[in-house]
């Protein structure tokens, strides 16, 4: 389940997701030294709300990409 935080400003560590292009189209940024949970944003709009993911199901969701699970 995920959770929703107002301001995502305030999270120290963010980073750009390996998986984001070059252009600055399509990024989200994960910050890391939250246990149990990882926070996650949208790098084009970093003052804006992010999620809140348990860690087991971010950890499920970055290896189905990996696998190509979710590939058009």
């Amino acid at each position: 389940m995920k959770k929703k935080i107002p301001d995502a400003s305030g999270i120290a560590g963010w980073r750009k997701s390996s998986y984001s292009n070059g252009e600055g189209a399509a990024c989200i940024e994960v910050a890391d030294g939250h246990p149990g949970l990882v926070p996650v944003r949208d790098s084009k709009a970093p003052q804006g709300p992010a999620l809140l993911f348990p860690t087991d199901g971010w950890s499920a969701f970055v290896a189905a990409v990996k696998r190509g699970e979710f590939r058009a």
